[in-house]
């Protein structure tokens, strides 16, 4: 396939970009690739919602800058910060415009608050907001023609100078394989976007669905572009410690912000005594203080006691929630919830400039694969949906400038290699592939998760060489299947966390090595 623009990834980032270019410029072809269906995204499972500042009476500008640069413990880009808090309005509003529904109250959005904010400031549809502009984005991009919709592909790898033989350093593509054939084809493009979200997978515990492994990530470290900030990995608090069928489901942090508290299961409150916000505090240190009772205690859960919310408040505001817990014999808010703390949100990435631009000409990379200096050593709530719709929409602006320069020619990206493999992969290797992933997720709990030693990340790294040697030898003897690809990316990754939690010599935001305690 030879196109325009190539979008890897269909969350808010992807869909958000790829409805602007196609809104700048009918005449672009754009080829949009989703690892599952359209639906299936991190955006999805976005509870909370988007801090945007709205009443202006008590709140402002500076006040969400101020908890942003708090939450990002000194690592935030103050310029960034700036911008994407005084963008943000203007990229709400287009949401809206789109068909977008947040809740209202009688003075306009309603607007609630969540840990780390010192204003109600969250945009909000019921406690399933992502998938309310996930649906939207959609039915919006839907009535594009010049917009051609790939579903249950995943990125293999960049098309780089390596591939082509070429000097331009540029991006030019990507080769995808589909799911369902585990076929590899070439899509050549003069813009390549990668929106492929973190990689939660990593982890035993995540909020992430199954497909979050980090492919942006490791397809740009192969392509060696520029990665920083690695380290700091959020954990989300407060996650249902009974898992659902398999999957980790997220209690969100609103429950806290409408006045539920945490305790231990004997009963006691606990966050008052780490913090003065208590259970509003900002996400990592609420994670730890769990993680710190919860070895203390040797339970293995928290309880989130919901009974200052109101059944009618708690069914209005949580009904997916509510349904959840149902599943598993649970009926909050009478009930207590039981959780524990689950990765959930990568704010480091591949480096980009004010425009989500690379340092690889023709590669841009928008939302949680991106590191932009939002976000620092901690993310504050709900920042996340508002950065990717800032920067996606700074970075169709830069990219339709970019094609307008020049661009090697036609002829040359229809000349770019096929990718090269007729092999067989036996069941004995997919086999394997499933025990080193959960090989790896143990690995990377254990020793790069919320506590971290100097020597745990040695033997970490010691022990991901083992998987790395056995990794690369399935994939170079063996047909490429989803399954080795996703495996290749986590490893690139957990390797490049581990290098670089190896070199950060401090504790800050949500890196925390317990050999650094003063």
């Amino acid at each position: 396939m030879n196109t325009n623009v190539l979008v890897i990834g269909s969350g808010i980032s992807g869909l958000t970009y790829a409805i602007k270019m196609a809104e700048q410029n009918p005449k672009l072809e754009i080829v949009m690739i989703s690892k599952n269906s359209l639906m299936e995204s991190n955006t999805r499972y976005a509870q909370g919602g988007i801090a945007v500042v709205s009443n202006f009476q008590k709140d402002s500008f500076d006040k969400h800058v101020e908890d942003t640069l708090i939450a990002g413990a000194g690592e935030c880009d103050k310029e960034v910060v700036e911008f994407v808090v005084k963008e943000g309005q203007d990229r709400l509003q287009e949401l809206i415009d789109w068909g977008t529904h947040f809740d209202k109250q009688k003075n306009g959005l309603h607007l609630t608050q969540e840990g780390g904010h010192s204003e109600k400031r969250i945009v909000h549809h019921k406690d399933k907001t992502g998938l309310e502009i996930q649906k939207s984005l959609i039915r919006k991009i839907k009535t594009f023609s010049n917009i051609s919709l790939l579903e249950n592909h995943t990125l293999v790898d960049l098309i780089t100078d390596h591939h082509s033989g070429s000097h331009y350093q540029r991006c030019y593509g990507a080769y995808v394989i589909s799911n369902l054939e585990q076929e590899i084809i070439k899509i050549s493009a003069q813009i390549t976007v990668l929106s492929t979200g973190g990689a939660g997978q990593l982890f035993s515990h995540t909020t992430n669905p199954e497909n979050a492994t980090g492919d942006g990530l490791g397809a740009a470290y192969r392509a060696k572009v520029f990665m920083e900030g690695l380290p700091f990995v959020q954990f989300h608090p407060t996650a249902l410690y009974p898992k659902i069928n398999g999957n980790t489901f997220l209690i969100s942090e609103v429950v806290r912000g409408e006045g539920a508290i945490l305790k231990t299961i004997s009963g006691k409150r606990f966050m008052t005594e780490y913090h003065h916000r208590a259970e509003l505090a900002p996400r990592d240190i609420v994670a730890r203080s769990i993680a710190e009772v919860v070895n203390e205690t040797g339970d293995d859960y928290v309880f989130l006691d919901c009974q200052a919310i109101s059944e009618k408040e708690f069914e209005n505001q949580f009904p997916t929630i509510k349904e959840n817990c149902q599943k598993m014999g649970i009926y909050p808010p009478k009930d207590p919830i039981p959780v524990i703390p689950a990765a959930h949100y990568f704010c480091g990435g591949i480096s980009v400039n004010h425009y989500g631009e690379t340092k690889l000409k023709g590669l841009y990379s928008i939302g949680e694969c991106s590191h932009t200096g939002l976000h620092g050593a901690n993310r504050l709530a709900s920042n996340s949906l508002l950065e990717s719709l800032v920067f996606s929409h700074r970075a169709a602006l830069n990219s339709l400038d970019q094609m307008k320069g020049d661009l090697p020619s036609q002829d040359f990206y229809l000349q770019l290699p096929k990718w090269k493999e007729e092999h067989y992969i036996s069941n004995e290797k997919i086999s394997a592939i499933s025990q080193m992933k959960k090989q790896l997720q143990n690995l990377m709990t254990t020793k790069v998760g919320i506590f971290k030693t100097s020597s745990g990340l040695i033997e970490a790294e010691m022990e991901l060489k083992e998987i790395f040697i056995e990794t690369q030898d399935i994939y170079q003897q063996n047909k490429l299947t989803l399954g080795i690809c996703e495996l290749r990316n986590m490893v690139s990754v957990a390797y490049l966390m581990i290098k670089q939690s190896q070199e950060y010599k401090q504790n800050k935001g949500v890196f925390y090595n317990q050999d650094y305690i003063e």
